[in-house]
């Protein structure tokens, strides 16, 4: 090395950085009021997408919660059918079956009308068949004997008379418990100020009888109550576990899927396979990675239901346990589908707006009943949801069985959403080759 007397120098780093712009502050040294044009424009930037979307939150909650709002506000909306079917045919019927049958159920009660005792040849087992299978709400069913038993027992003075044979109200909880605690309720009310009111007139149409007083001081309830009702709830929705996958579990199902089609957006995303796939292995990719962990996660969410002693072989036996796993598994490919398709175009970056407006369309309808819901609601029936719910209370409770339909549906969705998805991500592909095309 030749001496020349001095040391190479070499420019640091901090020389480099005064080289810099003086109004470009270091990092992590700039306050959100400066005035400097590059945290003026970041600032903008900020204020532009916050208050963006706190506007769009303002407008969904607005246009997409008041679909929830209205599926509960004034509800029940309509009135729901129910029978009245005289076993009896005598003062009793005929007196229960004019007080019911004459009853106003305004906009929120049950619509009673008389049916003829000769369709149900087989008694009153035939009218509760004919609920379980939906051809009806409820009924009351005046039993068979109710005046002949009174008035046995009058004459004999029976302390063994039992009234509340005399009548019987007939209803299923587990069709959908929440608008049978309404009902419930005002069936009972009304027919205890039928029972009320034909004690009264009893009263008054014996007074003269000779026994009267003999009556009053041996079988007091004869003469203060001769006939009353019984309830007979035929399905009853006797697991309160099972709320958590007729209702609240659905939501719960869709947030899952929500997070299977996240997890799968940030792989692709950080595989390269976004863009490094072919158009066709990118699709099938998607698809199949969906319909496998679908799979695995329906197992996972049947086994946790299992755990909590929900009674899966009530309806189907052995095999209930399958079909709510199968169940579960077409009915998060139908949620979780519809949410892989749609973050194709509006991107991680807006597609929980769509997961808003996908859980409010879906719970609106499975609270109460759609027939009393307003008529818009009836989109209901063919939305995830509705089917789910309905064949979940089928395997648990015995309610009618429409889950092939339920199936159908489900599968429907799915069908769609693996057409839309090609279609989305063509467009998207190609849009991308037209941008690089550009540049």
């Amino acid at each position: 090395m030749p001496a020349t007397g001095k040391l190479e120098r070499r420019p640091s780093r901090l020389s480099e950085d005064t080289a810099q712009d003086a109004s470009s502050p270091p990092s992590f040294s700039a306050q959100f009021l400066d005035k400097s044009p590059e945290t003026a424009a970041a600032r903008a930037i900020y204020l532009k997408m916050v208050v963006g979307g706190i506007t769009a939150l303002a407008i969904v909650i607005f246009a997409v919660f008041s679909i929830y709002w209205g599926s509960v506000w004034k509800t029940p909306h309509h009135t729901l059918p129910g029978w009245i079917v005289d076993f009896d045919g005598g003062a009793v019927g005929q007196a229960v079956s004019a007080a019911l049958s004459g009853i106003n159920p305004g906009t929120n009660g049950i619509a009673w009308q008389v049916v003829s005792a000769s369709q149900f040849p087989d008694g009153v087992a035939q009218v509760e068949n004919a609920i379980v299978q939906e051809r009806t709400w409820y009924a009351i069913a005046i039993n068979r004997g109710a005046s002949a038993n009174l008035t046995a027992a009058v004459s004999a003075a029976d302390a063994s008379y039992n009234s509340s044979t005399a009548i019987t109200f007939i209803g299923s909880e587990a069709r959908n418990e929440n608008i049978y605690a309404i009902h419930s309720q005002i069936a009972t009310a009304q027919l205890e100020a039928i029972t009320h009111q034909f004690a009264l007139q009893f009263v008054k149409n014996i007074s003269s009888s000779a026994n009267i007083a003999s009556l009053l001081s041996t079988v007091p309830e004869l003469v203060t109550r001769p006939i009353y009702y019984t309830s007979d709830n035929l399905r009853p929705f006797d697991v309160a576990v099972a709320s958590a996958v007729t209702f609240v579990g659905l939501i719960y199902l869709l947030i899952l899927s929500f997070f299977i089609v996240m997890i799968s957006a940030a792989a692709r995303q950080a595989s390269g396979f976004e863009e490094r796939l072919a158009l066709g292995s990118l699709i099938r990719v998607r698809i199949t990675t969906s319909f496998a962990a679908y799979f695995f996660i329906a197992l996972f969410y049947t086994l946790l239901s299992r755990a909590f002693q929900l009674p899966f072989d009530r309806r189907f036996g052995s095999a209930g346990l399958v079909i709510f796993w199968m169940l579960n598994w077409i009915g998060m490919l139908a949620c979780g589908l519809a949410l892989e398709s749609m973050i194709t175009v509006l991107t991680v970056r807006f597609v929980p707006f769509f997961l808003i407006i996908w859980i409010i369309t879906n719970v609106s309808v499975s609270v109460f009943p759609l027939q009393i819901l307003p008529h818009v609601y009836r989109y209901g029936y063919a939305f995830p949801f509705y089917n789910i719910s309905r064949a979940v209370r089928t395997i648990l409770f015995g309610t009618q069985n429409d889950v092939g339909l339920n199936f159908g549906i489900l599968i429907a969705w799915v069908a769609l959403s693996c057409l839309t998805l090609p279609l989305f991500q063509w467009f998207m592909r190609r849009r991308l080759n037209a941008t690089r095309a550009q540049i």
